[in-house]
């Protein structure tokens, strides 16, 4: 090969090359006109819309995407180099729901996907910043009740849900189970109620589509009884056989689907909490999905394009195929 041929060669192989990274580094979308990886919004949310999150940056970029477990919990990742892979996740967060809100009212993110509107404490935080969020749903989701899977308890009514938390009620025995049947006289049938940490996505659900006007009982800070992870109030349940704690249906069904045996759900009012009963919001505490954006969010930003898009019938294809419910 002669020189002018070996650096004609080179040269190619440089466009060849650039081109690729080119490729790589933007991921222009197909679906969002000049969306690439590079002007991609930030988007925050909950723990359990983080797979919800992934696959909607994954199908507007063109990324091919992967179901992935780690230590039994399931998600979606990227397949990318490490370069992108590190642009990627500066673009997606998951700083769980509070969070994500003072990261959205502090202009830290551009979006956020959450299972629960602003709390009382967000609201105050966004008047106190002089900002206004605008929340639209794109998703169902629901509150769900679990316990051991040894418990004999199957099903509880509104009442005495709000008796358990308000310490009205504090044994099984009380309902009418057989808990000798199942335990014999080893231990006694002592509701252990647990709730989440102020302000996060479930808790909050909690007080506002169960408790209501209704005061749950008082816990000090640092308890057992308060639990500070999603993942923890499954941990902890299943190593309790007298205990109840409250998630939500997507995480338990769809986040920790291996894990599902450790606990079950408890109907509410006779009806089980499916994709069914979420759907025709037979089940009691059926919750929306909202994304959310500030608004004086920039009409013509890329963020307010993928919030748009969300509400499109190609946008709700993408939230069905994540596993979330919707009817919008």
């Amino acid at each position: 090969m002669n020189r002018f041929s070996l650096i004609s060669v080179l040269a190619l192989f440089v466009i060849v090359v650039c081109a690729s990274c080119k490729k790589e580094e933007e991921f222009e979308s197909k679906f969002i006109e000049g969306l690439n990886l590079n002007n991609y919004p930030v988007v925050d949310g909950s723990t359990s819309t983080l797979p919800l999150n992934v696959l909607i940056a994954c199908k507007l970029l063109g990324i091919e995407d992967v179901s992935s477990y780690n230590d039994g919990v399931w998600g979606i990742e990227p397949k990318l180099s490490k370069k992108s892979s590190r642009k990627f996740w500066r673009k997606i967060k998951s700083s769980q729901t509070h969070q994500s809100f003072i990261n959205l009212i502090d202009n830290k993110a551009d979006l956020t996907l959450s299972a629960r509107k602003m709390s009382p404490d967000e609201k105050a935080y966004a008047d106190a910043a002089g900002v206004s969020l605008i929340e639209t749903p794109i998703a169902l989701d629901a509150l769900v009740f679990i316990a051991n899977r040894e418990n004999p308890i199957e099903l509880l009514t509104i009442e005495q849900l709000q008796d358990i938390y308000t310490g009205k009620i504090t044994n099984w025995k009380e309902f009418g189970v057989n808990w000798e049947e199942v335990f014999g006289n080893i231990i006694d049938a002592t509701i252990n109620p647990y709730v989440r940490n102020p302000n996060s996505g479930s808790q909050e659900l909690m007080e506002s589509l169960v408790m209501k006007d209704l005061k749950i009982m008082e816990f000090p800070v640092g308890s057992e009884e308060i639990i500070y992870s999603m993942i923890g109030a499954f941990e902890t349940i299943a190593r309790d056989c007298q205990g109840i704690c409250f998630s939500v249906y997507y995480y338990k069904e769809h986040i920790l689907s291996n894990l599902g045996g450790m606990v079950k759900s408890v109907a509410i009012n006779g009806i089980y909490p499916n994709s069914g009963n979420i759907r025709n919001k037979s089940y009691p505490y059926v919750a929306e999905v909202y994304a959310v954006i500030r608004s004086d969010l920039d009409q013509s930003s890329m963020a307010y394009k993928v919030y748009e898009f969300l509400q499109t019938d190609k946008g709700k294809r993408i939230i069905r195929e994540s596993g979330y419910l919707t009817d919008y």
